[in-house]
């Protein structure tokens, strides 16, 4: 009988059983179990929680600025309504109301002989403008001369 061992202890142990100093090889694989388990979750966890900022961002969006800032706060105050709210936001397609009036303002100055640009600038300077001596009023941005028949 083994000199270290309780006689009162039966004689063939469980593999789970360890010596005296031995490795527990069942209590490392349940640490590194374990750990693999908390990094797989919170992994889980930070790619479901940058859904709609993933969504917002893949589909070009408008409002992903909104998205971002929104999932920024369910993370930080954990309400989930902002990320709900993100999601949302995410899924919902903002007409692009600067853009349009932008390509508005550009098409009106191009028929207008206007600098891209100079919408105003241009404008109230042909409404200020002097006539010449040859009576012709200079259009801006254009370099074309127009005969002012007021």
């Amino acid at each position: 009988m083994n000199p270290a061992m309780n006689p009162a202890a039966p004689h063939h142990l469980p593999s789970f059983i360890t010596a005296p100093g031995g490795t527990d090889h069942l209590m490392v694989v349940a640490a590194f179990t374990l750990v693999g388990a908390v990094l797989g979750i919170g992994l889980l966890f930070l790619r479901l929680h940058t859904l709609p900022e993933r969504m917002a961002h893949k589909t070009h969006k408008i409002q992903f600025e909104i998205v971002a800032v929104l999932g920024l706060l369910a993370l930080f105050t954990h309400v989930h309504a902002f990320w709900v709210a993100g999601l949302l936001l995410a899924l919902i397609d903002l007409p692009d109301i600067p853009g349009m009036f932008g390509r508005m303002a550009g098409s009106l100055e191009k028929m207008a002989n206007i600098a891209p640009g100079r919408g105003g600038d241009a404008a109230s300077d042909a409404e200020t403008a002097v006539p010449g001596p040859d009576g012709t009023v200079p259009v801006a941005g254009a370099g074309i001369e127009e005969k002012n028949h007021a």
